[in-house]
């Protein structure tokens, strides 16, 4: 009667199988990063004619698999390759965990770990949920003045290390100018548009903290406008935005207005005098000639300083030059045609 009761106990024991355990519930983890699907038996088994074997859930895709005493790292789905791992030497201590590296988001799901004795087996399901992507930016418009320093601020999550970040790309919405790029863990700043280049960057020391904020020198105010922050990471991308105004004019801006309508009004009262000097007979030829002179000089004068002034705040340097080289010639370049002058009037 006791042996019975024996063999009746043993048949049970093998019918329930190998008691495989796993976690609780499902593993959180940050895109990017490493970790431990737990995967593990309370009794020893011998390696020999064990088999240890991670899939998907519901698919047939192998994750790893342990047989004939070794991991079978050449029968892997290409995607795992190189990113599932064994414990080798915790094995035959029944610790079938797998280590699952640089998380992506298609790595999100359930997985399956199914352990094959000599005379028994059974399984367990982890679950993988991965943290999704935030990036935030600054909840109100960022102002300054024409001339100054701005930050525009850009926070991706801390637990994303900055190597697993694919691109940063920093652009403004008004005619999609890239501002600046961030890849392969550096800036690159000579992929910037022609007008931010040279005015823009990251502070280097802060990316470790996921902080990409811009750094943009010298604010002009075609600078005005939204700008965008998007960041690619493990497949996902995420953007924040923006906004720059209420830029305010400079001492240079106030320069620029003042010469602009210093040559303007100028011109007016000189071209005033010329008329009404030359309407009177008693006014010498000399001062007729000077006034024609003034005409000519001064309000060019005015306008090349304006330029000069304009190219120190908003302009390039081509444009800066070429038109300040247009005002000192028009000058010359009249002077120049006064022989011709006698030459139409007698025609």
């Amino acid at each position: 009667m006791d042996i019975k009761c024996i063999y009746v106990s043993v048949l049970l024991v093998v019918a329930d199988g190998l008691d495989v355990r796993g976690p609780s519930g499902p593993l959180v983890v940050p895109l990017g990063s490493s970790v431990v699907l737990p995967c593990y038996v309370d009794e020893l088994l011998l390696t020999e004619g064990l088999e240890v074997e991670w899939r998907r859930t519901g698919s047939e895709s192998l994750v790893h698999l342990f047989l004939d005493g070794k991991s079978q790292a050449q029968k892997q789905q290409q995607d795992y390759q190189d990113r599932a791992h064994f414990f080798t030497d915790q094995i035959h201590h029944g610790n079938f965990s797998l280590r699952l590296d640089n998380l992506r988001a298609e790595d999100e799901g359930q997985y399956t770990c199914a352990v094959y004795s000599q005379q028994d087996s059974g399984e367990t399901v982890v679950e993988i949920k991965i943290e999704r992507l935030l990036v935030s930016g600054s909840d109100a418009s960022v102002s300054a003045s024409v001339g100054e320093d701005v930050t525009l601020n850009c926070f991706v999550d801390s637990h994303i290390a900055p190597e697993h970040i694919e691109q940063i790309l920093w652009k403004k919405t008004d005619g999609n100018i890239q501002v600046l790029l961030y890849q392969n863990n550096q800036a690159l700043p000579n992929s910037s548009d022609e007008r931010y280049r040279d005015r823009v960057g990251f502070f280097t020391a802060e990316i470790p903290k996921g902080n990409f904020s811009l750094r943009l020198k010298s604010v002009r105010t075609e600078d005005k406008g939204v700008y965008v922050c998007q960041v690619f990471a493990g497949g996902l991308s995420a953007s924040a935005t923006v906004e720059l105004e209420r830029l305010g004019l400079s001492s240079l801006h106030i320069a620029v207005l003042i010469f602009c309508f210093v040559a303007g009004s100028g011109a007016v009262l000189l071209l005033c005098c010329l008329i009404y000097y030359r309407s009177k007979n008693t006014v010498t030829s000399s001062t007729i000639w000077n006034l024609q002179l003034s005409l000519i000089f001064f309000p060019n004068f005015c306008l090349f300083f304006a330029f000069v002034f304009w190219g120190l705040t908003e302009g390039f340097l081509h444009e800066t030059i070429t038109c300040c080289a247009l005002y000192i010639l028009r000058p010359v370049m009249l002077i120049t045609a006064l022989p011709c002058l006698k030459y139409l009037q007698g025609r």
